[in-house]
């Protein structure tokens, strides 16, 4: 046998082997096995997961995190994720979860099998008072910053002008503090977010319009795990009947659950 052919029968093997390796299907037993959940929660995005004064990770997804492991029976390792990376990671197996407040759209379906909805919010533009905008068509020629691959972008690119002034950022905390300085005129971003960014800067911005969409966010996993997400939607539909998540949900963004995250069942 040739060195060529060899070489082609070796690449092709491995490549059957990784495929198998992303294939394989990750049961609720296996993690009880190994003792050890992996999941991929932001913590640079308060309320939702941020790090306290001694260095832990804390907030609204956190805490979704720490109950699921409980559920399990086995301990949490939080990996701190991003929009662009939190996929990628899922993918390449260095998490088991995401709870990272992903909105649910069609294309990240393609991707990642969605749990029913833990969360929800509604996205606004937010900015300086002195920015007169009141709706989609008083963009042009705005700067707006947002988090690239985020729900909001996809929400914003279909109703904004072309002229609008869309730039992109890594992170959350990067698109707060290009507001803050001045090196964009306003966000787009959820509610909440705009309400915390009140609490740092009182009285200075406010939200000039809803954007036409409303976000369900849900827990992800990896393709193909079924029984893990049967599990994993029976958690979040106790959660919702024994007001745990309510509770959560007014501890954290000091609002109510909306209705139609309630009424999102499987």
């Amino acid at each position: 046998m040739n060195f060529m052919k060899t070489l082609a029968i070796a690449a092709t093997c491995l490549t059957a082997m990784l495929v198998g390796q992303s294939a394989h299907a990750q049961t609720v037993e296996e993690l009880q096995k190994r003792g050890v959940v992996k999941i991929g929660t932001p913590l640079d995005f308060p309320p939702f997961g941020s790090i306290d004064l001694q260095g832990n990770p804390i907030g609204y997804d956190v805490d979704v995190a720490k109950r699921l492991a409980e559920k399990l029976g086995v301990k949490v390792e939080i990996t701190p994720v991003s929009g662009p990376n939190r996929i990628p990671y899922l993918q390449s197996n260095q998490l088991d979860i995401i709870i990272s407040q992903m909105g649910v759209t069609p294309e990240r379906a393609k991707q990642v099998s969605f749990t029913q909805a833990y969360a929800g919010i509604e996205i606004v533009v937010y900015g300086d008072k002195s920015v007169q905008v009141k709706s989609a068509s008083d963009l042009n020629g705005k700067r707006i910053g947002l988090v690239r691959a985020s729900t909001q972008d996809g929400a914003l690119v279909s109703a904004a002008p072309a002229e609008t002034k869309i730039q992109r950022f890594d992170d959350d905390a990067t698109v707060v503090q290009a507001l803050l300085s001045g090196q964009t005129q306003l966000l787009a971003a959820s509610s909440i977010a705009a309400s915390q960014i009140d609490k740092r800067a009182p009285g200075r911005f406010d939200v000039k319009f809803k954007l036409p969409y409303r976000q369900r966010q849900a827990i992800a996993i990896r393709p193909g795990n079924d029984e893990l997400l049967a599990y994993i939607n029976k958690f979040i539909s106790e959660m919702k009947d024994n007001g745990e998540l309510e509770a959560l949900s007014q501890k954290w963004v000091g609002q109510p659950l909306p209705d139609f995250v309630m009424k999102d069942r499987p």
